[in-house]
């Protein structure tokens, strides 16, 4: 990949993440200016070639690229806000974890501003920034990710979603939700066989390649989901899925049973409404429509 140097790039936020952002853009060849508020964070970077700038406002004016990556949407309002006019044409590229109302929000005072946003959802942590694994999914501007693709891709693989600067966040947040809904899946598991002696290493060692091959179940459900038949064959019927073993079990183990709770409520409601024999991707109908009532018709 050729490194352009005349780009000149600042990244406001230097913890773990926005560090390692850096220190990719820095190892490339990229000028590179970093801002912190906690002073001391850019030694590292600085001693790799970098320039630490007093204020942000000094990170800012020091390059035609922005990188924003801080705790939060408060804190990047904090920052940018009072920097409109310092921001005026140049490009944002904004990689904080937010909300996609939150980004499109941000898109709006950028637009108002004069500045060209481009918004980042980051599917990594930091050690996997620069990694083949690392994807960061990019909406807003078009114009911003093809002409700083060559940098973006630097941190991962860049995937971008369209104008609609909430889009990158949307899909960021539902990739997590999938991601932390099996980590509780994972740790109820482990606590349940605690118990009996079963270390949670022992356990992951099972779990791992088993949750691993299932994820091929997606795309079923997916075509299932996309076609709105949920009676096609060869499927698992609600019924079937039904988890009161598993339930009793846990509490037999003297367990929270809230991760399987959440997941029976869900079959338990298509049930209810006339659904069991059909197959178990139809609880997305109880996540899309909660509390609503989907009795079957009759005649």
């Amino acid at each position: 990949m050729t490194t352009d140097n005349s780009v000149q790039v600042s990244v406001l936020g230097l913890g773990a993440m926005g560090s390692a952002l850096a220190g990719a853009l820095v190892k490339a060849g990229y000028a590179t200016t970093c801002w912190n508020r906690s002073p001391g964070k850019a030694d590292d970077l600085v001693a790799q070639g970098a320039k630490a700038a007093d204020t942000a406002g000094d990170a800012v004016r020091a390059g035609r690229l922005v990188i924003v990556c801080l705790l939060d949407h408060a804190s990047v309002l904090e920052v940018l806000v009072p920097l409109s006019d310092e921001l005026a044409g140049r490009t944002l590229v904004n990689v904080t974890t937010t909300s996609p109302a939150q980004s499109r929000e941000l898109a709006d005072w950028a637009a108002g501003a004069g500045v060209t946003y481009l918004d980042g959802g980051i599917m990594a942590v930091p050690h996997m920034i620069g990694q083949p694994e690392a994807s960061i999914l990019y909406s807003g501007s078009a114009d911003a990710f093809h002409q700083y693709r060559p940098l973006l891709d630097l941190w991962g693989t860049s995937t971008y979603f369209g104008e609609d600067a909430g889009l990158a966040s949307l899909y960021d947040l539902a990739l997590l939700a999938g991601m932390y809904v099996m980590f509780a899946g994972f740790m109820h598991g482990a606590a349940m066989v605690a118990p009996a002696g079963v270390t949670a290493g022992e356990f992951a060692a099972k779990a791992a390649p088993w949750l691993t091959s299932m994820t091929g179940a997606f795309q079923g459900f997916a075509a299932v989901i996309d076609g709105g038949d949920y009676t096609v064959e060869g499927q698992q019927s609600l019924q079937f899925s039904n988890l009161g073993d598993l339930l009793a079990a846990s509490s037999d183990q003297g367990i929270s049973t809230e991760v399987v709770t959440m997941v029976q409520r869900l079959v338990q409601r298509q049930i209810d409404a006339g659904y069991g024999e059909e197959g178990f991707a139809r609880i997305i109908e109880s996540i899309r429509q909660p509390g609503r009532s989907q009795s079957v018709a009759t005649p």
